[in-house]
């Protein structure tokens, strides 16, 4: 989360952040580790000095006291459902609406993720993306997965959204002759999440996006909306994860 957020918001992420941590370390499985670094099986990890490389000079040292102040305020601050950790996940931005985790990994669904509203997330620049390709470039995309797909771009039917999940994300696509998820289209051809629109124009098609990530658990932005609302990082945590708890980690 950028560091410029509000501190509730950031204070929520760090929550959020220590959660998901916790969680992973009683979940996943690693030898001679609790958890990696790695953002695909646990969580991101930036050291100090990397993190300050990438700040402006000037900002650079209110930056980091900002986010000590976040995890100090929040120290030992975990949410639990049951009792027990959650597995919080977060994203950049949810377009305004976030999504069930069924949609998209498959699975179960977790009762505490479900699919709420956040008014504001609009005003930020991971809102909005456009991804444009030439009938050939979709192609070749495609066939990194599908050797066998083949599209007639002179029929209207042939690239088509199918279908939509509760959260209004796409969540089946036509394509000529295969027909893939929403969330397998996003990997594909590089979309920042599955809430996207399919247009022509000409030899182009061009994918109009909304929102960024996943779109499950915390949105980043949504929590910077909400908090400057007036909302602190325990209403912001309670709007994100539904009948938790936030409590002490030793507890």
């Amino acid at each position: 989360m950028p560091a410029d957020f509000e501190l509730e918001a950031l204070k929520a992420q760090a929550v959020v952040a220590r959660t998901y941590t916790i969680f992973k370390s009683q979940n996943k499985k690693h030898e001679n580790a609790d958890i990696c670094d790695d953002s695909t099986c646990c969580q991101a990890w930036v050291s100090k000095e990397d993190r300050l490389a990438r700040w402006e000079e000037d900002k650079k040292e209110s930056n980091w006291q900002k986010i000590e102040q976040c995890v100090q305020e929040t120290k030992g601050k975990i949410i639990t459902y049951n009792k027990e950790p959650i597995n919080a996940f977060f994203h950049s931005n949810s377009g305004g609406v976030t999504e069930l985790p069924v949609n998209v990994w498959g699975g179960s669904n977790f009762p505490y993720l479900q699919v709420v509203e956040t008014a504001g997330e609009e005003g930020y620049s991971q809102y909005a993306s456009e991804v444009q390709l030439s009938k050939d470039e979709l192609l070749q995309k495609l066939k990194e997965k599908y050797a066998d797909i083949q599209i007639d771009f002179a029929k209207d039917e042939e690239i088509k959204i199918l279908d939509y999940t509760d959260s209004n994300r796409v969540k089946t696509v036509q394509f000529g002759n295969h027909r893939l998820s929403g969330v397998e289209t996003r990997t594909l051809l590089g979309l920042k999440s599955t809430n996207f629109e399919i247009s022509r124009e000409g030899e182009t098609i061009k994918f109009k996006v909304k929102g960024y990530g996943h779109g499950v658990g915390m949105s980043q932005t949504g929590a910077d909306t909400l908090a400057k609302q007036g909302k602190n990082y325990e209403e912001i945590i309670h709007h994100f994860y539904a009948n938790v708890e936030i409590q002490e980690i030793n507890s």
